[in-house]
């Protein structure tokens, strides 16, 4: 099963851990990254996620995030079809970002994306058949 991480998800591990929702979804993506380490799991990346950490101010975190992609299994680059998909999806109320990782995660064949994004997960959720992919919290989707 190939899997996709949105940036947030790569920075929960790094949160404040004393609210319990936190930590339990950490915990989730820590579980998550040891299935792909045992490659149970494959993790594919792409070129958005790198530039979106490489946003991030903080240069511990940054650096952190950084330090987990190499776990990845793979990354997807971003195309003219992944582009255009992601317009679609930013008209579909969808912001820039997590549009283009959805664009990616279709294009590159992953079979769930995963975010602690409420809104992107509900937005999603109400497109569905739009979406091309499932979406999911790693909480929720490991529990399944």
């Amino acid at each position: 099963m190939k899997i996709y991480f949105d940036v947030c998800c790569l920075n929960r591990p790094f949160d404040d851990q004393t609210q319990p929702r936190i930590r339990l979804e950490k915990e989730a993506i820590v579980s998550t990254l040891a299935q792909v380490a045992a490659k149970d799991l494959q993790w594919l990346s792409s070129s958005a996620v790198t530039a979106e950490i490489k946003q991030t101010s903080d240069p511990v975190r940054r650096y952190r995030m950084l330090s987990l992609l190499s776990m990845a299994t793979g990354s997807i680059n971003v195309t003219n079809e992944s582009e255009g998909r992601s317009r679609e999806l930013v008209e579909l109320g969808f912001k820039p970002f997590d549009a283009l990782h959805l664009a990616l995660a279709e294009h590159g064949g992953a079979d769930i994306f995963l975010t602690v994004d409420d809104r992107l997960i509900r937005l999603a959720n109400r497109l569905e058949g739009k979406v091309r992919i499932p979406v999911s919290n790693p909480l929720t989707w490991i529990r399944e």
